[in-house]
């Protein structure tokens, strides 16, 4: 039987069109190729690239990570001051309220008393007119 026009045309392009997928696959699979042969010989330039690339993050990040440290600190630093001081006020309180002299009234009080054992001392030596010292009991 021969074959209808119309058969014969689609036989060639159903050909036609298996040939050119053939082809398009066999160009993937030599581009796949060269890739991968590309890959192989700067392979060792890429890696190191890439090892350059990763220390120059690692350093950026680092300088960050420096920063944001002394920022935390200077923060923290300046709470536990403040909380020192809040401290220090509250027992400065409680003993003022218990009647307990602050360092300021002992100091006052030790001049205080510096200045009066010096002006015992000098009234001691200089004896009124008439008046003898005690001589010590032997």
């Amino acid at each position: 039987m021969p074959k209808k026009l119309k058969e014969v045309a689609n036989e060639a392009t159903e050909n036609q069109l298996a040939v050119k997928v053939r082809e398009s696959a066999n160009q993937i699979w030599l581009a796949g190729l060269g890739a991968f042969s590309k890959a192989q010989q700067e392979g060792a330039k890429m890696f190191e690239a890439l090892v350059a690339e990763g220390e120059k993050v690692q350093e950026r990040t680092k300088v960050a990570a420096d920063e944001r440290l002394a920022e935390v600190r200077a923060r923290a630093s300046g709470t536990w001051d403040k909380l020192e001081q809040v401290f220090e006020d509250r027992v400065a309180r409680a003993l003022n309220s218990l009647s307990v002299p602050s360092r300021k009234d002992i100091d006052v009080l030790s001049q205080r008393v510096a200045e009066l054992t010096e002006i015992a001392k000098r009234l001691s030596e200089e004896e009124p007119h008439g008046r003898t010292r005690r001589a010590k009991a032997e």
